[in-house]
């Protein structure tokens, strides 16, 4: 199943923490905080500027290069 900008990010880390190391490639090095159990990663990645789109693409192409 393909990861979505509506994921929890602590969802995603529990089902695939493989996926921490590009979470970090990406610029998302908060994954450990209390409100990654409870955000999106599209809203995180409004919190810290980054772009939801290129973090989702890249957590997929991780996905499938495993």
């Amino acid at each position: 199943m393909a990861i979505t900008k509506d994921n929890i990010i602590g969802d995603v880390i529990t089902a695939h923490p493989e996926l921490i190391e590009t979470f970090f490639q990406n610029g998302m090095m908060c994954i450990g905080c209390p409100a990654s159990q409870g955000e999106s990663i599209e809203q995180a990645s409004q919190v810290h500027g980054i772009d939801a789109d290129v973090l989702v693409n890249a957590l997929n192409d991780a996905l499938k290069a495993e």
